[in-house]
């Protein structure tokens, strides 16, 4: 190896190490959780999990602070964004695993990749008896990768870096709140902190409401309220929203996963005054269209085959999965089987096009976003345009996302790349699952359930289906997550430092 390479390896390892570590660290929150419900055993798993993930973490962020300072290229940004979000995955799961609440080490990673994404498919056994422990820490999880764990570590661990925005970016965020890319990522986190006071009080009063004693109904709404703004779609029994059988819940629980869904640019901007910007922004226009007739062509399906009888079923049972998957929560108030037995064909057609539209680009949100879907659309109208006009005219287009800008090529081919590599990754694990004998419809439901980060199921995902379907899911989850730059920069980094050798 030589030197150049090597000290790329150290500058990448270096931050790494720090993210690693400062996720072992965060265990001591589902630790504390069960040592207060006097849960001792899953107390000493967290013990051992944080443990061994500081160790580890730390020991190679020490090996290597001598090189913090270092630049950071792109390639090495990325590549320590991918790098942290796969080693966090390999640690967080070892509590998963010694927990006992996996059949395997590949399921309890399969359910962080699944958390950290913010997809919300789970294969964990008997959920409905899962300790309090535990369950902090699945929508912990969840919760933090919704924001971003390097997000989270540029906001609190790292007091400044040459590749911040680049290790930023390749998290699938690149829009600056603030002109510091660290005061952003702390910026990002004080709007969720001050959301996660709101969310939890509306949602432990909704859950009192639904008849919880006050002491489950608080730890109900904080882990439904991170999974809701996070648009995780994890929930601490198996019937997932179902078993609330609240349409106060119901409600609440949309107001929060809708909102999660906004760009934090949106909110920064509302936060700050800019109230106007909610009707005026490129992404609102363009999601409030999708919803729209998503709905109408949901709607339609549902009524023509009869399934719900009024407009609260409808709403209930319809619109709530339907703006769940658009905006890729993935909260559920059917049974998984219900999909395929009962929606039919348009109803599914809808819900599968909704999972990948999904929400807005710098948010919690999967998907294509809306933000892509509507610079895509302009791109296609200014054309059209360009066909009945003279060829000496000059067409510009201008498009609203928190300022007013010139739609140009760079940006119309940006989104087009995204939007190609959703299609080509959602395609490629549909056909993964097919191979393995699943029905077509079925698979793709899930297949877009996992590329749009979503997390409704249609009863495919479980503890029983093969490991190699788990891995195509896994990495589409975390490649989808990410926006494939990040972890294509670390495959261009890893080949190329293997040519060197």
């Amino acid at each position: 190896m030589t030197d150049r390479t090597g000290g790329r390896f150290a500058a990448v390892a270096y931050p790494v190490g720090l993210v690693v570590a400062g996720l072992g660290a965060l265990q001591w929150i589902p630790l504390v959780t069960a040592l207060v419900r006097g849960e001792w055993t899953i107390a000493l798993v967290f013990l051992t999990g944080s443990s061994t993930t500081i160790l580890c973490g730390g020991a190679v962020a020490l090996a290597f602070a001598r090189h913090r300072g270092r630049k950071l290229g792109w390639s090495e940004g990325m590549a320590v964004t991918a790098l942290s979000w796969f080693f966090g995955m390999l640690f967080c799961a070892l509590p998963y695993y010694l927990s006992g609440g996996y059949l395997s080490y590949l399921d309890a990673c399969f359910d962080v990749m699944s958390g950290l994404t913010t997809t919300g498919l789970t294969l964990i056994q008997d959920l409905d008896h899962v300790s309090d422990g535990v369950n902090m820490w699945r929508h912990l999880l969840t919760w933090l990768g919704g924001q971003g764990i390097v997000v989270l570590a540029l906001a609190f661990l790292f007091k400044g870096t040459n590749g911040a925005y680049k290790m930023y970016v390749g998290e699938g965020k690149d829009e600056r709140l603030t002109p510091n890319v660290v005061n952003t990522a702390r910026s990002i986190w004080i709007i969720s902190l001050v959301y996660l006071g709101v969310g939890t009080a509306a949602l432990w009063g909704a859950g009192i409401v639904a008849g919880l004693p006050p002491g489950r109904a608080f730890l109900h709404g904080l882990w439904i309220f991170m999974a809701a703004w996070s648009t995780g779609g994890f929930a601490p029994m198996s019937q997932n929203i179902l078993y609330y059988h609240s349409l106060v819940f119901e409600v609440t629980t949309a107001v929060f996963f809708l909102i999660g869904s906004f760009n934090f640019a949106l909110h920064y901007a509302v936060l700050s005054g800019q109230r106007s910007e909610i009707r005026k922004n490129l992404e609102t226009v363009t999601f409030s269209i999708t919803v729209v007739v998503l709905t109408l062509v949901a709607s339609a399906g549902l009524m023509r085959d009869g399934v719900y009888p009024d407009a609260i079923a409808l709403f209930r049972k319809g619109f709530y999965q339907l703006i769940s998957g658009h905006t890729t929560t993935g909260f559920m108030t059917v049974y998984a089987r219900q999909f395929y037995h009962e929606w039919g064909d348009l109803a599914l057609f809808a819900l599968i096009v909704a999972m990948l539209l999904g929400g807005s680009a710098c948010s919690t949100a999967g998907g294509f976003k809306a933000l892509r879907v509507g610079i895509i659309v302009k791109s296609f109208a200014r054309d059209v345009r360009k066909l009945g006009a003279p060829e000496s005219m000059v067409t510009v287009v201008r498009i609203h996302h928190v300022r007013d800008t010139q739609l140009d090529d760079a940006s119309i081919r940006g989104a087009m790349l995204i939007v190609f590599a959703y299609i080509a990754t959602f395609s490629a694990a549909t056909l993964a699952g097919m191979l393995y004998g699943i029905p077509f419809a079925q698979s793709a439901f899930e297949s877009a359930s996992v590329t749009g980060n979503v997390g409704l199921s249609i009863g495919v995902t479980a503890a029983s289906m093969p490991d190699g379907l788990k891995i195509v899911y896994l990495v589409t989850m975390w490649l989808a997550r990410l926006e494939f730059l990040s972890i294509l920069a670390l495959g261009a980094t890893l080949l190329r430092n293997g040519r060197r050798r």
